[in-house]
């Protein structure tokens, strides 16, 4: 494993969550939330959204502590104290989000098991290219701060100014992904009410 190169992770990482998209919206199309429950579904949407600006804040978060220095130096302060992984844990927040907008906690459980499953993999090449180059260092850090779920109480600060890079400030745009998606969710759904899209599938739950 010592011959993989971040490049190779990046663009795995962005294709496969392509190949998830487009999969998960080819679905949707074809697929109706489950009988209304009013109370239930304003507030199940309602922290849907929640999620998804906690999402977008929180890969923010991260970025303004790796922008610049992802591929220079092991970046262990701030949100990667308390988690190797924070910008998969937004992301995965996130998800949940736009799930929770389709109205169905089925759709919303099978996205996140799906992305995890993407992000579970990709983590394991960056963690053997983490270890292949950082060595001990890394070997330490992996034993000391959990993969994904966060532990508060292992939290670090840096002493400088943890933004390195403008990189960093235009990479938040990914964030807006959330956005989109659940811009194309409501999409779908009028299309569905209008008659215009099919409904092959009405899920249970």
């Amino acid at each position: 494993m010592n011959d993989i190169r971040v490049p190779f992770l990046q663009i795995y990482r962005i294709n496969a969550l392509r190949a998830l998209g487009g999969l998960a919206f080819g679905l949707l199309v074809v697929t109706a939330p489950p009988p209304p429950f009013p109370l239930f579904d304003v507030v199940f949407e309602a922290m849907g959204m929640i999620a998804i600006f906690v999402a977008i804040a929180g890969r923010g978060w991260s970025l303004f502590y790796i922008g610049g220095r992802k591929n220079a130096e092991l970046v262990t302060t701030g949100p990667y104290s308390i988690t190797r992984n924070p910008l998969y844990l937004f992301s995965l927040i996130g998800i949940a989000g736009v799930g929770a907008q389709t109205g169905s906690l089925l759709s919303m459980t099978l996205l996140v098991l799906a992305a995890y499953l993407a992000f579970d993999m990709a983590m394991r090449g960056e963690e053997a290219y983490l270890g292949s180059r950082y060595g001990r260092g890394f070997e330490t850090y992996r034993d000391t701060v959990p993969r994904l779920w966060p532990d508060l109480s292992l939290w670090r600060e840096c002493e400088d100014v943890p933004l390195r890079s403008a990189r960093a400030i235009g990479s938040l745009r990914d964030g807006i992904v959330f956005l989109g998606a659940w811009v194309v969710v409501e999409l779908v759904r009028l299309g569905q009410a209008a008659g215009l899209l099919p409904v092959l599938w009405t899920l249970p739950v």
